[in-house]
C-alpha cells in the first residue's frame, strides 16, 4: 500500500513529480497533494503545473496562474505553519528570463529581436520541456520551499521532460550546430558567405531547403546564444541529477482504463531505466460497489423481481448495482496488469467522486482519499 502521507511529511523529500496520461486527474492530484503537504504537514509548498489547463487555478481559488508563484490564501495552515503557492509554466517568459540572466542587455535585445528566437521560444518542439527543466532547477536552487510538486503534461510529453537535458546536449554538440557556430568563432563572417566559400554545393542545398533568410536568422541566433547555451545545458543536467536523487519522488497517476494503465507502465519502465525514484501509483476514479452483492447475483435478483412484477425502482437499483459490480471487476483486472508487471511498486486507489473538483474542499477530499485518512 502506498503511504502518501509518509512521502509528504518526509523533510528529505523536496520534489514530487506527478506523471501520467491526459485526463486521469493528474492536475487535481498534484494540487491535492500540495494542499495536504501545506495544511496537514506544515510544509512550505509550491505546485508547478506545466499543463496550460485552468483547472488548478480555479480549484485553488485563484483568478489566474502565471510564471511567478502566487500564494494561495484561505487555507488551513495556522497550526502547522505551512504555506501553499501555485504557478503555471510560461515557457517564453522563462526563456526570456534565462537570456536576461545570462547575457548583457544589448545582447539580450539582439536575441529577442531575432525571428528564429521568437519562433523557438514560443512554439518550437521541445522548448516547453527544456524550460520546465529550467524552471524546476530555479525553484530548487532558490531554496524557498520545503516541497515542490510538479504537474507534468500527458506522459509522452512528460517523457520529453525527462529527455530534455540529453536532447539539448545532442543539439548543442551536433555537427550542424558546430557548423553554424564556426563563422562567429572564426571572425564573425556571415553564415551564408562562410558556407558558400567552404562547402559550395552543400550551401546551395541548405539554402534551398531552409532559405537564405532563415539561415541568416539561425546563424545570428546560434551565435548570440553561444555563450549562454553551455550554462543552460549544465543546469539542465544538474536538474536531471536532482530528479535521480533521493529527494525526489515520482508518482504515477492513472485511471483503471487500458490506455492509462499502459501509459503508466511505459513510464514506470522508463523511470527504472533512468534510475529515477518511483514512489508509487495513484489509481484514480476507481468504482466500488456499496455492498458485496456480485454482478451475477444482482442481475439474477433483478430478473426474478421483474418476473414477479416487483417494484420498478428496486429492479432498476439491482440492475444498476450489477453494472457497477461488473465495472469494478473489469477495473480490477486492468489495474492488475500494472501490479503484475511492477509488483514492487506500491499503489493506492482513489474512489470515483460524485462530481468534479472545483474548490479547496474538493481538493482536501481527494488528498484524504489518496492518503486514506
Amino acid at each position: 500500500m502506498l503511504d502518501v502521507d509518509q512521502i509528504l511529511a518526509d523533510p528529505g523529500v523536496r520534489i514530487v513529480v506527478c506523471c501520467g496520461a491526459g485526463g486521469v486527474g493528474k492536475t487535481t492530484t498534484a494540487a491535492a497533494l500540495a494542499l495536504r503537504a501545506a495544511e496537514r504537514h506544515g510544509r512550505r509548498t509550491v505546485v508547478l503545473t506545466i499543463d496550460p489547463a485552468r483547472r488548478l487555478a480555479q480549484s485553488l481559488g485563484l483568478t489566474e496562474l502565471d510564471n511567478t508563484p502566487r500564494r494561495v490564501k484561505g487555507i488551513d495552515v495556522e497550526a502547522g505553519g505551512g504555506e501553499l503557492h501555485a504557478m503555471m509554466l510560461d515557457m517564453k517568459r522563462t526563456f526570456d528570463d534565462v537570456v536576461l540572466q545570462h547575457t548583457d542587455p544589448a545582447k539580450a535585445a539582439e536575441i529577442f529581436a531575432n525571428p528564429f528566437y521568437q519562433a523557438m521560444s514560443s512554439t518550437f518542439a521541445g522548448t516547453q520541456e527544456y524550460m520546465a527543466m529550467e524552471k524546476l532547477g530555479q525553484l530548487h536552487a532558490r531554496g524557498e520551499w520545503d516541497l515542490i510538486v510538479v504537474d507534468t503534461p500527458p506522459s509522452r510529453s512528460a517523457l520529453d521532460f525527462l529527455d530534455a537535458p540529453a536532447r539539448l546536449s545532442r543539439f548543442l554538440d551536433g555537427r550542424m550546430l558546430r557548423l553554424l557556430l564556426a563563422p562567429a568563432r572564426s571572425g564573425g563572417r556571415s553564415m551564408f558567405s562562410f558556407v558558400t566559400a567552404s562547402f559550395g554545393m552543400f550551401s546551395r542545398v541548405v539554402q534551398k531547403v531552409l532559405g537564405a533568410q532563415l539561415l541568416t536568422d539561425l546563424s545570428g541566433f546560434v551565435a548570440a546564444l553561444d555563450s549562454m547555451f553551455g550554462g543552460f545545458r549544465q543546469r539542465a543536467e544538474q536538474t536531471y541529477q536532482i530528479l535521480q536523487a533521493g529527494e525526489t519522488a515520482f508518482l504515477l497517476v492513472a485511471t483503471p482504463e487500458p490506455d492509462a494503465v499502459r501509459e503508466a507502465a511505459y513510464f514506470a519502465g522508463r523511470l527504472g531505466e533512468e534510475r529515477m525514484p518511483l514512489a508509487g501509483l495513484v489509481l484514480n476514479r476507481v468504482h466500488r460497489p456499496a455492498v458485496t452483492l456480485g454482478a451475477v447475483e444482482s442481475r439474477a435478483a433483478a430478473d426474478r423481481l421483474a418476473g414477479l412484477g416487483g417494484h420498478d425502482a428496486t429492479v432498476d437499483v439491482l440492475r444498476a448495482h450489477a453494472a457497477l459490480a461488473q465495472q469494478a471487476v473489469r477495473e480490477e483486472q486492468v489495474a492488475q496488469r500494472f501490479t503484475e508487471a511492477f509488483p514492487a511498486v506500491p499503489t493506492v486507489s482513489v474512489t470515483a467522486q460524485p462530481a468534479d473538483v472545483h474548490d479547496v474542499d474538493g481538493l482536501r477530499t481527494i488528498g484524504a482519499a489518496i492518503s486514506r485518512s
